[in-house]
C-alpha cells in the first residue's frame, strides 16, 4: 500500500533537494526514511512543473535534449561570468559546454544541409565503415601471421641440435 505524505512535508523535502541546499537524495533518505525512488520522482515532477531544464544534477550534459540545451543557453545569456560560474556549479555544467551548445545552435541554424551533401556524407560514412572493417580484418591476419612465425621459430629451435652437439657429433664421425 502506498504511503501518502502531507503536501507541506513534500514541499519541504523538495526545497532541501534543490538549490541552494542541494542535499543529495541518499542523505535525504537517511534523514527522512522516504524511499529514494519517491524522492527522485518528487524532484523530477517539481523540475518539470517549474520548467527547469535539468531534472537532476547527476544527469550528464550529453543526455540533454536540444530543447533543454536551448533553455540553458537562454537562461545563461544575460549572466555575467561570475553568475555563469555559479549557475554551472549549481547545475553541474561547464561554461565551455554551454558555449559549445550555443555555437552548435548558431552554426546549425545558419547552413542547412542539401540533399546532395547528405548523400555524399552517407557515402563517406559507408566508405569509412568498410575501410575500418577491412583494417580490422587485416590487423587480425597480421597478428595471426606473427603468432605463426613465432611458433615456427620455437618449433625449429626445439628440433635443431645445439651448436655444441653438432661439433662433437662431426668430430665423432671423423
Amino acid at each position: 500500500m502506498a504511503t501518502r505524505y502531507a503536501a507541506e512535508f513534500k514541499s519541504s523535502i523538495i526545497a532541501k533537494l534543490l538549490p541552494p541546499h542541494n542535499v543529495s537524495v541518499p542523505d535525504m533518505v537517511k534523514e527522512t526514511g522516504v524511499p529514494k525512488d519517491t524522492l527522485y520522482c518528487w524532484r523530477g515532477q517539481y523540475s518539470k512543473a517549474q520548467g527547469e531544464p535539468v531534472a537532476n544534477r547527476n544527469q550528464q550534459a550529453g543526455n540533454l535534449s536540444n530543447e533543454q540545451k536551448l533553455a540553458v543557453i537562454i537562461e545563461t545569456a544575460s549572466l555575467s561570468e561570475v553568475e555563469l560560474g555559479e549557475y554551472c556549479r549549481r547545475k553541474g555544467f561547464y561554461p565551455e559546454q554551454i558555449a559549445d551548445w550555443k555555437n552548435g545552435f548558431v552554426q546549425g541554424s545558419s547552413a542547412p544541409i542539401s540533399k546532395a551533401e547528405r548523400e555524399q556524407l552517407k557515402e563517406q560514412t559507408a566508405t569509412i565503415k568498410q575501410l575500418e572493417k577491412e583494417l580490422n580484418r587485416k590487423d587480425k591476419a597480421l597478428a595471426e601471421t606473427a603468432a605463426l612465425l613465432v611458433l615456427q621459430k620455437k618449433f625449429q629451435a626445439l628440433w635443431e641440435e645445439p651448436e655444441a652437439e653438432k661439433l662433437t657429433s662431426r668430430r665423432a664421425k671423423k
